[in-house]
């Protein structure tokens, strides 16, 4: 019995983009299609099949521990750029100043779909959903860059809002205006899950 259920919602790519060199910045280019290899997005400075742990799981491992790589993609939702950028006084909110790879419009609360839910696009490519992904201030520089004194504002309005990490199951391309459909786990909500969130730490 398969453990992904199709569903209806879909998604529409409506923007991608590289970020070729992570130690220069974090600033993303737009690119009109991404090759989305079990590496992550090809040229893309986050790919690789590991990375070295970061704060993100600074409870299970420590610093620079290598990883299977579960962030190779970074991907955000259309309504939450348009929301976040409200918030912050701004009339719209480059993605590229995120580090961003993707925009996706049309699946609701974009940024707390299922952990293992997977984005799956005509050609085949298939992006497994990791975890939301939290806001943080290294977008702060780059947003300043454009809009001086700006960039201060985004981790609070980008709470709940920052769209999800993703890894490659399938590869394939995907391109600007293709649709992306959601799949998620078919199993219910662990039941222990409240309660084990209060006693962690």
């Amino acid at each position: 019995m398969p453990v992904l259920r199709p569903t209806r919602f879909h998604g529409r790519i409506e923007w991608l983009g590289i970020v070729p060199d992570r130690g220069a910045s974090l600033r993303a280019r737009a690119v009109d299609q991404v090759a989305a290899l079990f590496s992550g997005p090809e040229g893309e400075a986050h790919g690789g099949l590991t990375r070295p742990s970061c704060s993100r799981v600074s409870a299970q491992y420590r610093r620079g521990t290598p990883i299977r790589n579960t962030r190779q993609f970074s991907i955000l939702a259309h309504e939450d750029l348009t929301v976040i950028a409200a918030a912050m006084g701004l009339a719209s909110l480059d993605p590229a100043l995120l580090g961003a790879n993707m925009v996706v419009s049309g699946i609701p609360d974009f940024s707390h779909l299922p952990p293992a839910s997977r984005l799956q696009a005509a050609s085949g490519a298939t992006l497994t959903i990791d975890l939301e992904n939290r806001p943080c201030t290294l977008p702060v520089p780059e947003i300043d860059a454009e809009v001086p004194g700006a960039g201060r504002r985004f981790p609070a309005a980008a709470r709940g809002r920052r769209g999800v990490t993703a890894w490659v199951e399938a590869e394939g391309l995907l391109n600007l205006g293709d649709t992306l459909r959601l799949h998620v786990p078919d199993q219910p909500v662990w039941a222990c899950l409240d309660e084990a969130r209060a006693a962690g730490g």
